[in-house]
C-alpha cells in the first residue's frame, strides 16, 4: 500500500508571487486542473458547469497555442470533454491514469479486472460506514467525497489506510476533503511529461496551474524542467514557485496571458532580466 502524496518540503518561505506573464512570440505549453483551479468546489462534483465566459477564455487559448492547453484532472476524459466540449485536446483524465494526446490517440493505464472489483466493494463498503460521505465512481478508480461531512475526514483517512493492506496495485490518493483509490504507478506529474514529449506540447515551457495535494506531482515535474508551477489558493506547504488566491484570479490571469500572446505582455508584467525563471 502506499498513499500517493510526494514530499514537499516545510520550511517557511516568502510569501510566492503571482506568474508572470509571457512575451509576444513565446512558446507556452498551458495545463490546467479543473475543480478548485477553473471551477469552485461544491458538494456534488457532477453538479458544477464552467460559464460561458471561461468555455470562450480556454477555447481561445487553445487556439492561440496551436493546441498546446491540456485540461489535467482527476475526473474522467469523458466528463472533461462533456463539460468543456473539448473532445478534440489533449487532456489527462483521472490523474493520469487516462491519457489523449493531441492527434487524438488514446493510452488507458490497465488494471486486472479481478483487482479493479475487489477495490470498488472495499470502497462501496467504506463509504456507508460513514455518515455524509459522497462516493464518485470513476470505474477504474472511486473518490470518497467528505465535503458535506468535513469532520467526518480523519476517522475515513484511517480506515481507508487500513483497507488499503487488503488491495495490491491501489494507492491512497489524498486531496482536498477526498480521499481516492486509485490504481499505482501513475500520476499528474507522469501525465504532464508523457504529453510534453509529443507535438503541439514538445519543446515549449510547461506552465501549470493546480489547487490540491495531487497537483504536488505535476509541480514537481514542471519545476524539473524549468517552467511555471502554479498553486491556487493558499495550501500550504507546496512545490508551487507562483501563487493565485483562487479560481477567478486563475480565470483573470489566463484572460491576461491571452492579451499576451496576442499583443505582448506590459513591461511592468515581466520578470526582471537575470531571473532564472525568465523564458528564454
Amino acid at each position: 500500500m502506499s498513499t500517493a502524496t510526494p514530499a514537499i518540503a516545510c520550511t517557511p518561505r516568502d510569501p510566492l508571487p503571482p506568474p508572470p506573464l509571457p512575451d509576444a512570440g513565446t512558446h507556452w505549453a498551458i495545463f490546467l486542473d479543473v475543480d478548485g483551479t477553473l471551477l469552485d468546489f461544491a458538494d456534488d462534483p457532477l453538479a458544477v458547469r464552467p460559464d460561458a465566459a471561461l468555455l470562450g477564455l480556454l477555447h481561445a487559448l487553445h487556439r492561440r497555442l496551436d493546441g498546446a492547453l491540456a485540461l489535467v484532472s482527476g475526473r474522467e476524459l469523458a466528463d472533461l470533454d462533456r463539460l468543456f466540449a473539448a473532445s478534440h485536446w489533449a487532456a489527462a483524465g483521472l490523474h493520469g491514469l487516462q491519457l489523449r494526446h493531441a492527434d487524438g490517440s488514446r493510452r488507458d493505464f490497465a488494471v486486472a479486472p479481478a483487482q479493479q472489483a475487489h477495490m470498488r466493494d472495499a470502497a462501496h463498503t467504506l463509504a456507508a460506514r460513514f455518515d455524509g460521505v459522497q462516493l464518485e465512481d470513476k470505474h477504474a478508480a472511486i473518490a470518497l467525497h467528505c465535503r458535506r461531512a468535513p469532520a467526518q475526514l480523519p476517522a475515513l483517512h484511517e480506515a481507508a489506510i487500513a483497507v488499503m493492506t487488503h488491495l495490491p496495485g491501489y494507492e491512497l490518493q489524498p486531496g482536498n476533503l477526498v480521499l481516492e483509490f486509485k490504481p499505482a504507478g501513475m500520476d499528474k506529474g507522469r501525465a504532464v511529461l508523457e504529453l510534453l514529449q509529443r507535438a503541439p506540447f514538445a519543446g515549449r515551457r510547461p506552465v501549470y496551474l493546480g489547487d490540491d495535494l495531487t497537483d504536488e506531482h505535476a509541480f514537481a515535474s514542471i519545476n524539473a524542467r524549468h517552467g511555471l508551477s502554479v498553486r491556487i489558493g493558499t495550501r500550504e506547504p507546496s512545490l508551487a514557485a507562483f501563487t493565485l488566491p483562487g479560481p477567478a484570479a486563475a480565470e483573470a490571469w489566463l484572460t491576461r496571458v491571452l492579451d499576451a500572446l496576442t499583443h505582448g505582455a506590459p513591461i511592468h508584467a515581466r520578470l526582471p532580466e537575470g531571473d532564472p525563471t525568465r523564458q528564454p
